[in-house]
């Protein structure tokens, strides 16, 4: 049975997700699943809740923690990393030194400033890591799931890692797209790629039927130029009013893969100052806030009785369908951000792309989707170009690709000027120092 190391497992809820997920699979309740994170207290609760979980199923599951992480990686299969390096206090470096200067994110985990920060404190630690990996496991399967998803993959690639980086965006808004034409996503067929966050829904079939006609004008008409788009208050949705992805969609063809709040992030047009930002988002969402405001210990209590009352099932995160699809040879298929060897051709090689993947004992296999449609590839590629910056600033400590990085992000690039974009990335190194000693000296 597998060994799987939870790097970052002191998170709250997610890591005991994971683990309801794999021991929801009989093949895999023999696992042996270590937890690992720097933070004992945070560590202690988690572990509680796994122990709690495997004697509530009466599952043969061997549990351990610890905080030093080459004994939890020593032996790995399967390495998955749920950290967020700095924590909250790093976070709020992230969002409120750039809402200073106009740049306002709402969550700050993907692109811009915030992205980029908290992907180059994430490379000084997956520096180590790989290390540990190639010495301890190296044949062990690497599951990234922290952000920014597509730069941290990028970096852990280029240091050595066999790594997938995993996401729900996709999950989401196949069931977004099902809902909205009227069928159960359990019967729709389709295809999403693109960047992580940014992945554009290219084939969406039910029974045969392309659905991406229907779905293109509901979307416009309910969300940018119909009545009801009108009132940009009106929630059609659980997440809110989809009018920046149906102005995105109304640009491109294609809807795609993260939701209007996050993803005016990662384009110039809707947040450029504040009342352009209400007119297009008039609810505030604020995840740093959300994170503030977090009851762990909580929401672990009300995770374990949910689990207590519906049985154990998998839920829609990827990371244990790919466990156990590598153990048993049972193939399925997911998205997942994977390097880019030919497979999107329009997009550059090398970066991180988010596309689906055939997953069997051979392990993650990615499958060629070739020239996206042009306009969803001119997005992507002026977000790839961030990432770029960021993952070589991030492995050779050059302090001037953060400022360029950070220049060449499209809201930041929309709405500062070269001396504020200098002077907002010298207040975030200074208040970052502590997670950042590859630029300790100036790059």
């Amino acid at each position: 049975m597998p060994k799987i190391s939870i790097i970052g497992a002191g998170g709250f809820v997610f890591p005991l997700t994971l683990i309801r997920d794999v021991c929801s699979f009989p093949e895999l309740q023999e696992s042996t699943i270590s937890l690992m994170d720097i933070a004992p207290e945070r560590l202690g609760r988690t572990l509680a809740g796994a122990r709690a979980l495997i004697e509530q199923f009466n599952l043969p599951t061997v549990i351990e923690s610890t905080t030093d992480r080459r004994e939890s990686l020593d032996g790995a299969d399967f390495v998955v990393i749920t950290w967020q390096v700095g924590g909250l206090e790093a976070y709020r470096h992230d969002v409120q030194i750039p809402r200073e200067y106009g740049v306002d994110q709402p969550v700050g985990d993907t692109l811009g400033p915030g992205g980029i920060f908290r992907g180059l404190r994430t490379i000084e630690q997956t520096k180590g890591l790989s290390a540990d990996v190639r010495e301890l496991c190296p044949d062990a399967s690497v599951l990234n799931y922290a952000n920014p998803m597509a730069i941290n993959t990028w970096a852990a690639y280029e240091l050595g890692l066999n790594v997938v980086g995993l996401c729900h965006s996709i999950q989401g808004t196949s069931d977004l797209l099902a809902r909205e034409a009227g069928v159960p996503v359990r019967e729709c067929n389709f295809r999403a790629a693109g960047l992580n966050h940014q992945a554009w829904f290219i084939q969406f079939e039910h029974n045969g039927r392309d659905l991406l006609p229907a779905i293109r004008q509901s979307i416009i008409e309910k969300h940018v130029t119909g009545e009801a788009a009108g009132d940009r208050s009106n929630e059609l949705y659980a997440g809110g009013h989809e009018a920046v992805r149906g102005e995105i969609m109304q640009l491109t063809g294609y809807f795609h893969s993260e939701s209007s709040h996050h993803g005016s992030e990662y384009v110039p047009w809707f947040r450029k100052d504040p009342e352009t930002t209400l007119e297009a988002l008039p609810r505030r969402w604020d995840y740093y806030e959300i994170c503030c405001d977090h009851d762990e210990e909580g929401q672990n209590a009300r995770f374990l009785e949910e689990a207590k009352q519906r049985g154990l099932h998998p839920g829609g995160e990827y990371g244990s369908y790919i466990v156990h699809s590598t153990v048993t040879d049972s193939p399925r298929v997911i998205h997942g951000s994977v390097r880019n060897e030919g497979i999107i051709t329009n997009l550059p090689a090398g970066c991180a792309v988010e596309v689906p993947c055939l997953v069997d004992k051979n392990g993650v296999q990615p499958t060629f989707i070739g020239d996206l449609p042009p306009a969803c590839a001119a997005i992507n590629r002026a977000c790839v170009n961030v990432q770029e910056l960021t993952v070589r600033a991030g492995l050779s400590g050059d302090r001037d690709l953060v400022y360029a990085a950070v220049a060449m992000d499209p809201l930041a690039g929309a709405i500062c000027t070269l001396r504020q974009v200098h002077e907002m990335v010298d207040r975030l190194f200074d208040a970052q120092a502590q997670w950042l000693p590859s630029f300790a000296n100036g790059g």
